[in-house]
Order: C-alpha cells, then structure tokens, then sequence
C-alpha cells in the first residue's frame, strides 16, 4: 500500500516537473516573440523614424521599410517629411505712413534635415516657434516700408514679390541657425484693420475708389467725343467726295447728253425747232393762261394749223 503510494507520488512530481518546464519554454517563446516584435520598426513613406537610446539620438531611417532597434534600451519617434502648413498667429504692424494692420500669415514648410531639427529645435513645435518670430520680424520690416494703400490696393499691390522676399530672408535665418527646416512659401493670407481705424479708412477707400470711377468716366467721355468727331469728319469727307463724283458723273451725262441732242437735232433742224417750240409750250400755257399773239408769230401759226 505504501509502495504504491510513493510510485504516485513520484509520477505527480514528475508529471509537475513536465508541465512546469513547459510552461518555462512557452514563456521564454512568448518573450523571445515579444522582444523581436519590440525590436522591428517599420518606416512608412513620407516620414522619417528616429532612434533614441537613453535620450540621444542614434540613428535617422530616411527610406521606407523594416528596420530594427535594441528592445528596452532604445525608442523611436516619427517625424514627417510631408510639407507641413503652419499658420502664423496674426499681429500688428505699423505701415510707412503710421498706419496700424493687423497681418495674417501661413508658412508651408517641411523638414529638411532631422538630425539638426532635433538637435536645435527639439520639436515641430518649437521648429514652428522660431519660424513665426523669423516671419513676423520679416514682415514687419517689409511691411514698414510700405504705405497702407500699396499693400491694400491691388492694382498697387507688390505681394507677391514680398512674399518671395519674406519666404527667402526666412530661410535664410533657419540655415545661419541650423534648424533643419525649409519653408517652401509663406503668404499674407489677411491683413485687417485695427477696429478703431476701419470707418475712417473704409471711408477713405470709397472716395478713392470714386475717384477712379470718375477718371474712368472722364475719360470715357472724352474718348466718346474724340470718336464722334473722327466719326463725323470722316462722313463729311466721304458725302464731299460721293458729291464730288456726283457732279463728275452729272457733268459727264448732260455732255454726253447734249452731244446726243445735237447729233439727233442736226439731222432736222425743221423737227428740232418744232420740239424746242412745244417744249417752251409746257412752261408759259397753263389752264388759265391768255396768249396774245401777232397773226405771223410762230406760235399763232402753230395753234392755227398755219403751216408753211
């Protein structure tokens, strides 16, 4: 009885023992598993993936793929490599001409080397900071040698060569610092009035922009009169000639005329004086006409039948 006890027993413990070392192993797998899974970081495409081992950096994956880090010991963190657009706070400036606006901007950046951007930025954020103060110390400069309407008008209006100009100086200072970055553009997007100038200058705009519309229709007007008068002179010169040909043409056709007349007439002078008689009838008769005539007169021996 008691030998078969101690046989079951033995076949516990052992039994035990199996399980316990297979559970050791299913751990250490599992772990193994874990550690590699921990240790493999995937680069996506359009970011950058920093490794950092105890707070430093180790090393920078730029290109897309697996890559792998020391589990535990070192991290990683992303950054973008996509442009990025920042928006700058609005703030006040002072125009050549002492007036006060409120300026807007934006800045469409992206990192250019991670290694410095981290190294004297730390972060996009503070990376965004510098970028603003660079951009409204920039814009305030450029702006401040500007009157008011040249930035409001935009037929006077040189935006788009400052913008180049602001986007150039800016990074020019993120190069002399080294911060890694590179801004691509940056735009006025607004620029307002403080609310106690408004009235005054909108004011102001509306009796500028009357001016212009009276200039255009001063304009208008005297182009009106300067065409009318071309337009006229122009008619009168071709009624003077169409006139002139008129009479040419006349001229011709009555000597053409008269020479047909007196070729036709020439061949019988006895019809052509009896014509020339009745043709003087249709102006001195009329219905109410008397006619005293001598016996012998060419007229008396018309109208008598007295023909030679």
């Amino acid at each position: 009885m008691n030998d078969s006890i101690h046989k079951e027993n033995e076949k516990q413990q052992k039994d035990l023992k199996k399980y316990i070392k297979a559970g050791v192993v299913l751990v250490i797998s599992i772990s193994i598993v874990l550690l590699a899974l921990s240790s493999m970081v995937i680069a996506k495409e359009g970011e950058y993936k920093v490794v950092r081992q105890f707070g430093d950096v180790v090393r920078i994956h730029e290109n897309p793929g697996l890559k792998f880090k020391v589990p535990l010991i070192q991290e990683v963190s992303t950054l973008s490599k996509k442009k990025m657009v920042y928006d700058v706070d609005e703030k006040e400036i002072t125009t050549l001409d002492k007036k006060r606006m409120i300026i807007d901007n934006y800045a469409i950046w992206s990192i250019s080397d991670p290694e410095k951007m981290i190294s004297n930025a730390r972060t996009e954020i503070n990376a965004e900071a510098r970028m603003g103060e660079f951009i409204f110390s920039i814009v305030r400069s450029e702006l401040g040698k500007m009157n008011f309407s040249e930035i409001i008008n935009e037929e006077e209006s040189s935006r788009g060569v400052l913008n180049e100009e602001i986007t150039t100086k800016v990074n020019q200072y993120l190069e002399r610092d080294n911060y890694g970055v590179v801004v691509d553009d940056v735009r006025i997007k607004r620029s307002d009035l403080p609310e106690a100038n408004e009235e005054a200058v909108f004011n102001q705009m509306i009796t500028d922009r009357e001016k212009i519309a009276q200039q255009y229709l001063s304009e208008g007007e005297a182009d009106k009169s300067r065409i009318r008068a071309q337009v006229d002179r122009e008619v009168q010169e071709m009624l003077s000639t169409a006139r002139a040909d008129a009479e040419k043409i006349r001229s011709e056709g009555e000597q053409e005329a008269a020479k047909i007349y007196n070729d036709a007439f020439s061949q019988d002078p006895e019809f052509y004086q009896l014509y020339r008689t009745l043709e003087s009838y249709k102006e001195t008769i009329d219905g109410e006409t008397t006619i005293i005539l001598p016996q012998d007169s060419p007229y008396a021996e018309l109208l008598l039948g007295y023909f030679e």
